[in-house]
């Protein structure tokens, strides 16, 4: 028990200096000894409730001078060690160096606040940077604070409950090194030429849904689209059921050519069905027993099962893969977004993906993929070389007559 300068009890834990002023010592939850002083002793007494509530209900933290961007090494050489790729560590790296350490990285992360949070994403935004930067600047934070919380290095997690808002209108088109990545785990898997021959293709979900093995022309290396699949309820109060009808447009009434490729998945696309439609278990509707694209019972395929197809090969690339490197998901429609893509890419005529598309009107393949058409010209003008002083000029390096 400790005594005041007169000898009288005050407490265990509470003495008085020679100054007059009230000293409190008790030990934390982490091991470590603590003093409080105060002028008189109901404060150090109060002051001594107050800590020893906090710490038994896990309120305090073991350090509160750590910054952040002292706690981000640690973070990236402890809990990231072994786990996360090369590649990966260097969007870390770059993401937090450039945009988050220059607004938090001197500051106390035990201090660091929902509101300054908020602030920091804002600040990227005002900079120009879009919905992806944010994006990954957030992950990289929840993470952090997650892993501080752990080391009782904070009581809670600031970045919890900050929203990014995610443009409405977002074509989400597969990169090339993401095209890569997606084929090689979905390979071997059962729906595996579904995939192939959309994005051979451009084949709307329905369209492709609905094809037929006679609707593949081998000679001519054409597949003729004139009809499509669906899954609604016509009638209400009935339920959702198949509907074979008419494709969407006059302009979706086509042909398109396939390369070698594509037609080498479409002739292992029927051996896989007639293989399905031997099983003893295979339930084929009798309308459609004949179509070329169905699930493994020999049923037609509807947008959900593509969907949860998809999904399941996402979550398998994602499996061992951090959260920041995430294989962001997708629906069906991407794949045709990315074969018009890839069409641009290699010069393909405009008025030729119209025509692949099915689309009523170029002026609509035109808008779809504006942002495609821009990007590319960029590329292509760091082609051209002028000289001015000549009068002649170039296209990679070819003098043009």
């Amino acid at each position: 028990m400790g005594k005041d300068l007169k000898g009288k009890e005050l407490g265990r834990g509470i003495t008085q200096r020679k100054d007059g002023t009230y000293h409190a010592r008790y030990f934390d939850r982490f091991g470590k000894r603590k003093s409080l002083y105060a002028t008189n002793l109901k404060e150090v007494r109060e002051a001594l409730q107050e800590a020893k509530y906090e710490d038994k209900n896990k309120l305090n933290v073991i350090d509160t001078n750590i910054m952040l961007d002292e706690w981000v090494e640690k973070w990236l050489n402890v809990y990231k060690y072994g786990i996360i790729r090369s590649n990966t560590r260097r969007i870390y790296e770059t993401t937090y160096y450039k945009h988050i350490s220059p607004i938090l990285g001197g500051v106390k992360i035990s201090e660091i606040t929902h509101l300054q949070i908020t602030g920091l994403i804002n600040t990227i935004k005002k900079n120009g940077y879009g919905y992806e930067i944010q994006h990954k600047s957030k992950v990289i934070l929840l993470d952090l604070f997650n892993k501080a919380m752990i080391d009782d290095l904070v009581v809670k997690n600031p970045v919890k409950g900050v929203k990014i808002y995610k443009p409405k209108r977002i074509i989400r088109v597969l990169s090339e090194d993401e095209q890569k990545i997606f084929f090689e785990c979905a390979a071997g898997t059962f729906y595996y030429n579904l995939f192939a021959v959309l994005i051979y293709t451009g084949l709307r979900q329905g369209e492709i849904a609905a094809l037929t093995w006679e609707d593949i022309e081998l000679k001519s290396k054409q597949i003729i689209v004139n009809k499509t699949l669906s899954y609604q309820e016509i009638e209400k109060g009935k339920g959702k059921n198949f509907y074979l009808g008419e494709p969407k447009t006059i302009t979706s009434n086509r042909k398109i050519p396939i390369n070698d490729q594509c037609m080498e998945v479409l002739i292992k696309q029927k051996r896989q069905r007639d293989v399905v439609m031997s099983k003893s278990y295979a339930k084929p509707h009798e309308q459609y027993k004949d179509l070329l694209f169905t699930t493994k019972y020999g049923t037609p395929l509807n947008s959900q099962l593509c969907s949860d197809a998809i999904r399941a090969i996402i979550d398998e690339i994602n499996l061992m893969r951090d959260e920041v490197d995430k294989f962001e998901t997708f629906s069906a429609h991407t794949f045709r977004h990315t074969f018009a893509t890839r069409c641009f890419e290699s010069n393909i005529k405009p008025k030729i993906i119209q025509k692949y598309l099915g689309h009523a009107t170029l002026a609509m393949t035109m808008d779809l993929y504006t942002h495609v058409l821009e990007e590319h010209q960029l590329d292509e003008i760091e082609k051209l070389k002028l000289d001015i002083n000549n009068g002649v000029f170039s296209m990679d390096g070819v003098k043009m007559e």
